[in-house]
């Protein structure tokens, strides 16, 4: 499932908040994203098309049918694909050669890397 930024934002909500009502999700994208309500609402019903969320009444509840991780893990296959021709190596190796990473957070990943040899 293909999820683009605004229906993410959606979906953030959800997965901060738990299930809330869709008046809900447009009173806090109105405050951080300035959308106004209607497109709170279209967007809404995208992500239920998708069947990424599912409406609950009374109320237009709004419950995230997939996970966070699920979204992240498909964002990161489709980036290894497209940007580093399927090579999970080559987007190690850019992370760890950013010079914005701390050291703390290259120490992690090499955690990460050591952990995984150790499967």
């Amino acid at each position: 499932m293909k999820l683009f930024d605004s229906e993410l934002k959606i979906m953030d909500v959800i997965w901060k908040e738990g299930d809330c009502t869709a008046k809900h999700i447009a009173e806090v994208l109105t405050a951080s994203e300035g959308w106004n309500k209607n497109t709170t609402y279209t967007l809404i019903k995208r992500c239920i098309k998708k069947e990424a969320i599912e409406r609950i009444e009374p109320n237009f509840v709004c419950h995230a049918l997939i996970s966070k991780e699920e979204v992240q893990q498909v964002e990161t296959n489709e980036l290894v694909d497209k940007v580093y021709d399927g090579s999970v190596d080559k987007l190690f190796a850019a992370l760890l050669g950013r010079k914005t990473l701390t050291g703390k957070q290259i120490e992690r990943l090499k955690q990460i890397a050591g952990e995984m040899e150790g499967d």
